[in-house]
């Protein structure tokens, strides 16, 4: 039987091996075999390690299922490709992200998505409600973002920022969630868990009877614990484990996105 801290030795020489492109790519295809996907929609963005002012996205026009290291594309905060394929830059994406990338030099990684559950709960107007383990982590902790129609307009990133302000939870107001981290696999679990509690919220509504909410006494214990939960990785950032345990079913299902 593999102890604990033997699997926290494979995480570790399994992260040393990974390059940033690598671990994105990876993300993608966790995101996808999560059913998180709509079609192409949807960004997970990594900043560069070498150079700031740039980030890795998705080429506009591939399924997350196609994404690899190799044909992320690198642009910088204006749009314009740096590196990659012959694939354009899906405007949207460019905007929500170039703006937080932009303006949170602490946030390394944003994963924005469009499920089924994240817009049920962005379209209704108390927004997500702490009636579960995972809502009650996020009490206080979700900043909101009043929909604007698709992020097309270069004026709305001013706005996006101001509504995020120094949280890394977002709810896109009749859009799709969004979180954010100093890696990959902080982003990830965030919105693992922001997923989880949207998904709990509507199945709760659904059953039509009275829900309970926890006292804000209880809440705010629940927030403090849930951080010192992921932060109590053995040293390791938050998320390392969960995101890690995916990557292996990643390698094992398909590898060929660390081409």
């Amino acid at each position: 039987m593999i102890g604990m801290s033997q699997v926290q030795a494979e995480v570790r020489v399994l992260h040393d091996a990974m390059t940033e492109r690598q671990r994105l790519a990876a993300a993608y295809r966790i995101v996808d075999h999560l059913g998180w996907c709509e079609t192409i929609y949807g960004h997970l963005t990594l900043r560069v390690e070498e150079n700031a002012d740039h980030f890795l996205i998705n080429p506009w026009g591939l399924r997350y299922d196609e994404v690899t290291a190799t044909n992320l594309l690198e642009i910088d905060h204006d749009g314009n490709k740096v590196s990659g394929p012959d694939y354009p830059v899906n405007k949207p994406g460019f905007v929500i992200h170039s703006a937080i990338h932009g303006a949170r030099p602490d946030i390394n990684c944003i994963i924005h998505t469009h499920t089924v559950a994240g817009m049920a709960v962005a379209a209704q107007k108390e927004g997500l409600l702490p009636v579960s383990m995972p809502g009650t982590g996020f009490w206080g902790q979700v900043a909101y973002h009043d929909y604007e129609g698709p992020s097309m307009n270069l004026g709305e990133r001013e706005r996006l920022v101001a509504s995020l302000g120094n949280k890394n939870t977002m709810i896109l107001r009749n859009h799709g969630i969004l979180t954010c981290g100093k890696s990959v696999e902080e982003a990830f679990i965030l919105m693992f868990r922001l997923q989880r509690a949207c998904e709990v919220q509507i199945a709760a509504q659904s059953g039509g009877a009275e829900l309970v909410t926890p006292s804000h006494g209880v809440l705010e214990q629940s927030v403090q614990l849930t951080k010192d939960f992921l932060k109590n990785n053995d040293g390791l950032p938050a998320g390392k484990l969960e995101f890690d345990s995916y990557v292996r079913l990643m390698d094992k299902n398909d590898p060929s996105f660390r081409l």
